[in-house]
This record gives C-alpha cells, structure tokens and sequence, in this order.
C-alpha cells in the first residue's frame, strides 16, 4: 500500500509537494494582431497628415508656376526646377535677412537661457521673502498674450531710438516668463545632496549654480533653448513692427513681402520656407535626446 502510494505520488505528482502547475504560456490570438496593426496603421495615417502641409511645401518649392496654379491640383511636380530658390535670393537680400534671423534668434536664446537659469535657481533654491509672489507673477505673465503689450513697448522702445535695430528686437526678448516657470519646475526635481555638500565646502552660491546646478541642468536648457530658438526662428509679428526696412527684418517678416493683397508668389514663398526650416531641423536632430530627458524631468507633459 505504501509503495503504491509513493509509486502514485511519483506518476502523478503530488501538488501540495510539488507547488502550483504551471499553466501554458498563451500566444496573442488574431484578434490581438489585428488590433495592433490597427494601430500601427492609423499612427502611419495620423503621421502622414501631419507631415503632408511640409511635404507639400517641399515639392511646391520645385514646381514651375503654371504648375503651381493649375487645377487640378497634383502633389507631385510635373517638372522639376530650382528658379524659385535662385528667384528668392535675388528679389531680397535673403542672405542678410538670413544673418539678422540667426543673430536675432540664437542672441535671444543665449541671453534667455542665462537670465532665466539664474531666475529659476534663485526660487527653487533660494529661500527669500515674497517668493510665492514672484510665482504668481510670473504665472500671471504666462497668461498675458503679448499682445497687449506690444503698443506700450514699441513706444518705449521708439522713445529710446531703438526701433529698427537687432538690439531693440533682442533686448525685451532676453529672458521670459515660461523659461523661467521651466526651469523652476526642473531645478526643484533635482537633489539637494551635492550642493548642501558644496556649501559646507565654503562653495559660494554662484559657484555652486555655474559649476553644480548647470551642467546637471544641460538637458533643460538645451530643451528650452529649442523653444526660445524656434519661437523667435518663426516670430513674424514682433519683427514686423520693430523693423521698418528690410536690412534690420528677419526672414518671416522677408518672406511676407512675397504675399500681396491681389497676388501670391507661392513658388518663392515654399522655397524661402524650405531654406528657414533648415537651421530649426538641425537644432532638433542634434539635442533630440537631451529634449525628451527635458521634458520627462521637468514634468511638462
């Protein structure tokens, strides 16, 4: 009897010695599949659509005029040319519009990102009294369109004789009110052990932002700097009013120049927006990973 107990256990196992049964591994059925390549094909569409104003433009930019014009309308060229990208270099002076922008946007980048770095420090680390007042503030600022502000400061800006200038469109850009609420946000998720530990070393509070907090801050500041180079990159209104000749413009306020009110010049306008895209793509591909890190630290979602 006892043998064939032990004999049964060891044929048919016993679950209280040997655990739980393991249960076979499901494979995803065709319902599953199915549904993932749904997905996958609406994301493909979604991305399309999204892409299909740009990849018009960059077939635009190399269609003829009676191409451009004729209905019905085709996406792909029917002849290939470059005369729009030869036209719009010689019709404005495309080359000094193209310095005045990069100066003006990479300036106010540059200038922004330090002013706004030692703002964001001084309230997340700097204990002073009417602190939450300087958040509100600045909350509020990000609520005010700049519109509203756009007379006033042209008027005080015309008063000092800098309307029509690169510094009188960098100087009321050269810090702002979402950098600041950015860079606040990334500096308080960061740990304070390694600058309490700089402080009892004797480090100053400037030594402890340049040498500690900023290169710890590179994926946010370089995320930020994207947004200010990109915003002030494709700002039209801001330097359509400061500037009142084409010599001190940037390449929006250029570009504009191409849209009348009875005729639209559609082939210069695609090729000189496909030479502005270019600087904006570079920018992107290279911090493109340093962006996503800035955004996931900074809670901004």
């Amino acid at each position: 009897m006892a043998v064939s107990t032990v004999l049964g256990r060891s044929d048919l196992g016993d679950p209280t010695e040997q655990g739980r049964p393991v249960r076979p591994s499901r494979r995803p059925g065709g319902g599953q599949r199915a549904v993932t390549w749904i997905l996958a094909i609406t994301m493909i569409v979604v991305g399309l659509l999204m892409l299909l104003p740009i990849i018009w433009m960059m077939f635009t930019a190399f269609k003829p005029e009676s191409d451009i014009v004729s209905y019905p309308p085709t996406l792909w060229p029917r002849e290939l040319t470059i005369d729009h990208f030869i036209d719009v270099w010689n019709r404005i002076p495309f080359a000094r519009l193209y310095v005045n922008t990069i100066v003006f946007a990479g300036g106010v980048t540059l200038i922004s990102l330090l002013f706004d770095s030692m703002a964001a420090y001084a309230l997340a680390r700097i204990p002073f009294k009417g602190r939450a007042v300087v958040m509100v503030l600045i909350l509020v600022l990000l609520m005010l369109p700049f519109q509203v502000t756009l007379i006033p400061l042209y008027d005080m800006l015309n008063g000092m004789g800098l309307t029509n200038t690169l510094p009188g469109l960098i100087i009321p850009r050269m810090t702002n009110a979402f950098g600041i609420f950015f860079l606040t946000q990334f500096f308080l998720s960061l740990p304070k052990d390694l600058e309490e530990a700089a402080r009892v070393d004797g480090a100053s509070e400037w030594r402890i932002y340049w040498g500690i907090v900023m290169p710890l801050a590179r994926p946010a500041l370089l995320t930020l700097g994207l947004f200010h180079f990109q915003y002030n990159w494709n700002d039209l209104l801001w330097p359509l009013v400061m500037s009142s000749s084409v010599e001190t413009s940037t390449l929006p306020a250029g570009l504009s120049l191409f849209m009348g009110q009875h005729v639209v010049e559609y082939g210069l306008l695609m090729a000189g927006s496909l030479l502005s895209l270019v600087p904006v793509i570079l920018f992107f591909l290279l911090i493109q990973r340093s962006f996503v890190a800035g955004i996931a630290t900074t809670g901004l979602k």
